[in-house]
């Protein structure tokens, strides 16, 4: 019996829910049996613990709450940590301005609001709801979020690490692993998990002389996690290497595997790059979410007007299109993408990659390896005697790679590929610098499209915004475009790990090739005047894109201005 079980009978008998016969025998059982008076009056069936719960409520000016059912929203959920509200046993249900109400159990526990108050910072109400509702809540909510990398850390131990067998332990395939198996496996488990839960695309692993650092790509920008000891490094390393099936003997070398897995029900490839570094071996994983192939164009990031004219530059029966830009300018998910959208039971497709990145139906997919014989340009020659009407080539890369790929654009294939170059006229000069013929090259291309990916403002947080003038100078004239815009950016929430970002999108140039600039082409002109004659025929560049998705309240000036240092308007 419980030091407040007096003053709750009392309470339950000013209101008529029990009588004083009935709070005595309640007293006497409590004690004997060392229970709560309410476990006792609910397990006896005198009153429910829900009419005890409303009783006790109302006499604190406290509402009543059924969380049975009720969708609580990820935001809410995010302002309690996993293991406050573990230690509290109470769920945060909503927000209203500076205030939080929360979901707990026993109306007379006020340290519980003030102990949330010091802790959270902030204004905490409270609202009654049963222990059990509670318990369920907990686990639906908190389950998931509540392993993460840095509470895994500060459970795990030295002895845990370095008892005998922990190390063969890492050797247990990934079907077989337990709750018993090594802890060094759940934390590799958790540093994927994690990356997931947070939209990573990378996760980068690095040794240091002091530490060993963990960063997780997201949105395009790398964010430094909680980063295990380095006495864990080893261990980390191994059990990656046995993931992706590699040698873990072999240090001195760089290597390259995959890893399959299943997270929260999706199904998630990881292609893993290892290079031996000055103090251990650094792992790159490149998270490849299949779900992410259901891309149509307009979430690219195109415009109406822009997407009419690629669409109609993909529904051409030959010729080549070409998708240029640097390294993780997102040119495969929109290559993927033009494919999904092509991709009909007419029509056979065949892709030649290094590597296959996707695995999508109905297109016939070829890997590159070049250590048995098998290059870009071998599986071209391969692959035009299978017929295809449509062609994808992961890269351009060497002259006879070129030439297989304007052979086949010229014999009635359509052709995509990339290339490497900052704008959608250099690929022009590209192509003839590899070793193509400049008549080749203005016959078989059809048209060129440059593009950069730029963060999303997230929707959750946005808020009005006036550039600086700093911001005005470097935009130069195009800033008069802004004079009657209304600019938004993103102030940072819970949602957006507080970076005001979430998401990205594409910005496009892209350049349609007619007679005249064909003709500019065969004389071999430079990209300079190839660009300026882009101009004059209307093409938009990434800067221009971006300016337009600035006013429309997508993208924010700063990050237009971060990719596109380079654009000459």
């Amino acid at each position: 019996m419980t030091a407040n079980d007096d003053y709750i009978l009392e309470i339950l008998q000013s209101v008529g829910l029990i009588s004083t016969e009935q709070a005595s025998l309640a007293r006497k059982e409590a004690r004997e049996q060392d229970k709560a008076v309410i476990d006792v009056l609910a397990g006896g069936g005198t009153v429910s613990k829900l009419d005890i719960l409303k009783a006790l409520a109302n006499q604190f000016g406290m509402d009543t709450i059924r969380l049975e059912g009720m969708n609580i929203e990820a935001e809410v959920i995010d302002m309690v940590p996993p293991e406050v509200a573990r230690r509290y046993k109470i769920v945060p249900v909503y927000k209203s301005e500076n205030t939080l109400t929360v979901a707990l159990s026993d109306p007379l526990d006020v340290e519980t609001l003030d102990g949330l108050r010091y802790i959270l910072k902030m204004n905490v109400e409270g609202v009654v709801a049963l222990s059990e509702e509670i318990d369920v809540a907990l686990h639906k909510y908190y389950a998931a979020r509540g392993a993460t990398v840095e509470s895994m850390l500060q459970d795990m131990t030295q002895s845990e690490v370095d008892k005998p067998g922990s190390m063969q332990s890492l050797l247990v395939n990934e079907a077989e692993s337990t709750e018993t198996d090594a802890p060094i496996i759940k934390l590799v488990s958790l540093i994927i998990m994690e990356a997931f839960r947070s939209r990573a695309s990378d996760i980068h692993l690095e040794p240091m002389a002091k530490k060993f650092r963990v960063r997780y790509r997201i949105d395009g920008v790398l964010h430094e996690v909680e980063s295990p000891p380095k006495r864990l490094q080893s261990a980390i390393l191994s059990r990656l290497k046995i993931m992706a099936n590699i040698s873990i003997a072999e240090k001195r070398v760089p290597q390259d595997g995959r890893i399959r897995i299943n997270v929260t029900g999706r199904d998630l490839d990881l292609r893993v790059s290892t290079v031996p570094s000055s103090h251990g071996e650094s792992i790159v994983m490149r998270i490849l979410d299949k779900q992410s192939l259901a891309l149509g164009l307009p979430q690219l990031g195109f415009f109406s007007d822009d997407q009419q004219t690629f669409e109609r530059m993909i529904a051409l029966s030959d010729g080549i299109l070409l998708v240029t830009g640097p390294t993780g300018s997102g040119k495969t998910t929109t290559l993927y993408a033009c494919l999904n959208y092509i991709n009909r039971p007419d029509r056979k497709i065949i892709t030649v990659e290094d590597p296959v990145e996707y695995q999508m139906g109905g297109i016939n997919q070829v890997q590159v390896r070049t250590d048995i014989g098998m290059s870009f340009a071998a599986a071209l020659r391969a692959i035009l005697r299978q017929a295809p009407n449509i062609i994808m080539i992961g890269e351009i890369r060497d002259l006879e790679t070129a030439e297989i790929a304007v052979n086949a654009s010229l014999t009635g294939h359509l052709v995509f590929s990339t290339l490497h170059t900052n704008d959608a006229p250099s690929a022009v000069v590209r192509m003839i610098d590899i070793g193509v013929k400049p008549f080749l090259v203005a016959s078989s291309t059809r048209a060129i499209m440059a593009q950069r990916l730029v963060r999303k403002i997230c929707e959750k947080c946005k808020e009005p915004y006036t550039p600086t003038d700093a911001e005005l100078r470097l935009l130069g004239p195009a800033a008069a475009q802004l004079e009657q815009a209304n600019l938004f950016r993103g102030k940072g929430c819970s949602d957006c790990r507080f970076t005001g970002c979430r998401g990205r999108l594409g910005l496009f140039e892209i350049f349609v090739l007619n007679d005249e600039v064909r003709n500019m082409i065969f004389n071999n002109v430079g990209a300079m005047d190839l660009r300026h004659m882009a101009r004059q025929l209307g093409m938009r560049t990434l800067r221009e894109d971006g300016l337009r998705k600035v006013v429309a309240g997508v993208t924010t000036l700063t990050e237009v201005l971060r990719v596109t240092m380079g654009d000459q308007s």
